[in-house]
């Protein structure tokens, strides 16, 4: 059974949004095999290092946590689109072409997956796709960058989608895998009250599901 890791690496010199230092995970020993007898580490970093979810919480001040996530929005078949081919955004012209229905859960592959640009001008999602995508109903979408948009005045991108309850995953590892459909596991940490949560992303292609 093939099974693709689409998630980022975790260690402290790795991309972050806009490559702001105080976003840098922090990994310290509490013990090791010289001050006691076992092994234990530490992890501080805020959670919307690497792969994530956010939720509506992360732009709107009353709104939803991730507590009620239910896993079959995370754990289901999805469509992976390749639009290697955009420059500087995704937007509504650009997903035209592709087959989104209602209810899908997309992947978004643009060159964020082959380029060191993470922390510099990456490819985002404009509003217009956003909005695009809310006209569309889908239930979920995740892309290859650290933020779904790219600090854009008022976050619209992010509103329009979270406030019609699309999910976003973001910092997602797209290089080695090509358009088409799969199964997706992606389910959050279980971290009470939070606006976002890492995740460890995973695709099995659709032929292997038959095996399973």
């Amino acid at each position: 059974m093939k099974i693709y890791d689409i998630s980022m690496e975790i260690f402290h010199e790795m991309p972050v949004y806009k490559g702001r230092d105080f976003k840098r995970p922090i990994i310290e020993i509490d013990s090791d095999f010289q001050t006691g007898s076992v092994y234990e580490s530490r992890l501080n970093m805020n959670l919307h290092t690497g792969t994530h979810f956010d939720s509506p919480l992360h732009v709107a001040e009353n709104g939803e946590n991730l507590d009620n996530l239910d896993l079959d929005r995370v754990v289901r078949h999805c469509k992976l689109f390749d639009l290697t081919k955009v420059n500087n955004k995704v937007t509504a012209e650009d997903l035209a072409e592709k087959d989104i229905k209602k209810g899908d859960f997309i992947l978004i592959k643009t060159k964020n997956s082959h380029l060191d640009i993470l922390e510099k001008d990456f490819i985002y999602l404009d509003e217009s796709a956003a909005l695009y995508l809310k006209e569309k109903e889908i239930s979920g979408i995740g892309i290859d960058s650290l933020g779904i948009e790219r600090d854009q005045p008022g976050h619209p991108t992010h509103k329009t989608l979270l406030n019609s309850g699309v999910l976003i995953l973001e910092g997602l590892r797209l290089k080695d895998v090509a358009e088409g459909e799969y199964f997706l596991i992606a389910a959050p940490l279980k971290i009470r009250g939070v606006e976002a949560a890492p995740v460890r992303a995973l695709l099995i292609e659709k032929s292997d599901l038959e095996n399973i």
